[in-house]
C-alpha cells in the first residue's frame, strides 16, 4: 500500500483530474490512499509548522516506511526510484510520502523519515508536485514489471 499525506488541498479542477487518472493507474498494482491535511497559515511560520505535524502524524503508523519529499533530499532517476520502491516493499507493507506545505516540514518529521527524497533543487507548487509524485509512482511500477511505459 501507498500512503501520500499532503499538505493543502486541491482546487483545481484539472490537477484533480490528473491526480484521478493516476490514481486509477495505479490500481492496477497497489492500494492508494491520498491524504489531504490543512495548511496552517499563519504569520508564525514555526507554529505552522508545529500544527502540521500535529495533523501529519495522525496518519503515520508506527509500521509505516517514511518517505518525505524535501529540496535537501537524495535524487534519484526514474529507474533508481523504482528500485528503491521494490526494495522497500520487500520488508515494508505501507510506504507512507508525505509532501510538506509551504513552509515545508516540521523538523520532528524529517527526522522521523526513513528516506528523504528530493526530485530537483527547484521548488514545485505542492498541488502540481502531488502529480509528479504519483506519475514517478506509476512508471516506478510500470518499470517493475517490465511493462514498456512512454518513455
Amino acid at each position: 500500500m501507498i500512503k501520500v499525506i499532503c499538505v493543502g488541498k486541491i482546487k483545481e479542477k484539472y490537477l484533480n483530474d490528473a491526480i484521478d487518472e493516476y490514481k486509477k493507474r495505479l490500481s492496477k498494482y497497489t492500494k492508494l490512499e491520498i491524504i489531504e491535511v490543512n495548511d496552517i497559515n499563519t504569520d508564525n511560520i514555526e507554529y505552522n509548522l508545529l500544527k502540521e505535524k500535529e495533523l501529519i502524524e495522525k496518519n503515520i503508523s508506527d509500521k509505516d516506511y517514511i518517505i518525505t519529499l524535501e529540496i535537501e533530499g537524495n535524487m534519484l532517476n526514474s529507474v533508481e526510484f523504482a528500485k528503491k520502491l521494490d526494495n522497500i516493499f520487500n520488508t515494508n507493507s505501507t510506504i507512507t510520502f508525505i509532501i510538506g506545505g509551504s513552509n515545508g516540514l516540521h523538523s520532528d518529521i524529517k527526522i522521523r523519515s526513513n528516506y528523504k527524497l528530493s526530485f530537483s533543487k527547484m521548488t514545485f507548487p505542492h498541488q502540481l508536485f502531488r502529480v509528479n509524485l504519483l506519475e514517478q509512482i506509476y512508471r516506478a511500477f510500470k518499470i517493475n514489471n517490465n511493462e514498456s511505459y512512454h518513455k
